[in-house]
């Protein structure tokens, strides 16, 4: 997280319309480090975010085991793109998790924004949430699909889950679902783009499958046919259409939902979703999430409840040092459609809570005629 903030920093001041910097990344336990002028000028940025001695610190916790990390060199930076979009084989560091990635495609998603009332869009139908309920406008956003380094999995494993695409498994398999590992979905201000002599600048199974060193191109790596495949074979399970946003009392909720298919089960059908979502603390104050509570109506006229500890098992910190954290879950209604809404409870370091809504986000179902999703390319 410190080196994300650095690394922001040191590009917004560092970039005009043109121009060029060494690209490096926080590694924790790297055995040495070859300063520069460059990582001299990241460290001062950083320093004066006062988290310059790139140090880790846990809150509200059994166990504190700050983590050393120092700058590593993984290639040249490039223009930040302030209009347009980022192409197939674009290399990048992730501006909030830190992570190395590459571009594999674009989406032109809706973004409805429930912070800002956007001039002349789409309107949304509002749901069952009466008493938060106001018009919402829509807005076309670019998102990314993009491969995490399996490098750099384990150290944002406790901040960002790295299995954020799953499948309804065909019906010959006994498994319910299935992940793809090292996916994620990038919203376009999170990219820090860059570029490496490096053929294979990117660790991970997929990588040499689907994308291919072309040194006359820019980026220097282009898609394969079979991750073309992959995309139009795989679309309308790959595919991000809307994304909803609420902050509360600075903390920014972001909900991603996505429809995976239906399923039979004892003479009726079961539609199945799962939904990303990405938690930011956009002030100074250090606080932890205790509860969630959510609602989920369905087309059929039921009105479900959920409330429970933590999310996925955990009850994250969101600090200065570490302000995000992601993760997906699923939901399953016996009814095409439905919508989502609830709040997540918060705890500051004096003990008091505040509830931060989570906005409301449809559930919807329209691909049903399509083919199950298949797996790795072989």
């Amino acid at each position: 997280m410190a080196a994300a903030c650095a690394l922001r920093r040191a590009l917004l001041s560092a970039f005009g319309k043109s121009g060029r910097r060494r690209s490096q990344r926080a590694v924790p336990g790297a055995a040495h480090y070859r300063p520069d002028a460059d990582a001299s000028r990241l460290q001062a940025r950083c320093a004066a975010c006062g988290v310059h001695d790139f140090q880790q610190t846990r809150f509200m916790s059994s166990r504190s085991r700050p983590e050393g990390k120092v700058l590593e060199t993984v290639g040249i930076f490039e223009a930040l793109k302030q209009h347009g979009k980022y192409e197939t084989g674009q290399l990048f560091l992730h501006s909030v998790f830190g992570y190395r990635g590459i571009v594999l495609f674009p989406w032109h998603a809706r973004l409805y924004d429930r912070d800002v009332t956007p001039l002349a869009c789409e309107s949304r139908p509002e749901t069952p949430d009466t008493s938060q309920s106001k018009e919402v406008k829509g807005k076309t956003h670019t998102y990314y699909q993009v491969l995490i380094d399996t490098r750099d999995c384990p150290h944002i494993s406790q901040r960002s889950q790295t299995e954020a695409v799953t499948f309804l498994a065909n019906h010959d398999d006994s498994r319910a679902l299935y992940a793809i590992p090292g996916l994620d979905y990038v919203s376009h201000e999170d990219i820090l783009p860059y570029n490496s002599t490096e053929h294979v600048p990117i660790q991970h199974e997929l990588f040499e499958r689907f994308l291919m060193f072309n040194p006359s191109k820019n980026p220097s790596f282009s898609a394969r046919d079979t991750l073309l495949a992959w995309q139009e074979k795989n679309h309308p399970w790959l595919e991000l259409s809307d994304v909803h946003r609420e902050t509360t009392e600075n903390i920014r909720v972001t909900v991603i939902p996505f429809y995976m298919g239906v399923r039979e089960a004892q003479n009726s059908n079961v539609y199945w979703w799962r939904y990303c979502i990405r938690l930011e603390n956009l002030g100074h104050e250090v606080v932890q999430l205790r509860e969630r509570h959510w609602r989920i109506f369905s087309l059929s006229g039921t009105l479900e409840t959920v409330r429970g500890r933590g999310v996925v098992g955990r009850e994250p910190v969101l600090s200065k040092e570490q302000p995000a954290f992601q993760y997906s879950s699923h939901v399953s209604l016996q009814a095409p459609s439905g919508h989502m809404w609830g709040t997540f409870r918060i705890e500051r370091t004096d003990g008091s809570h505040f509830d931060v809504r989570i906005p409301p986000f449809s559930l919807e179902s329209n691909k049903d005629d399509k083919a199950p999703p298949t797996g790795y390319p072989l």
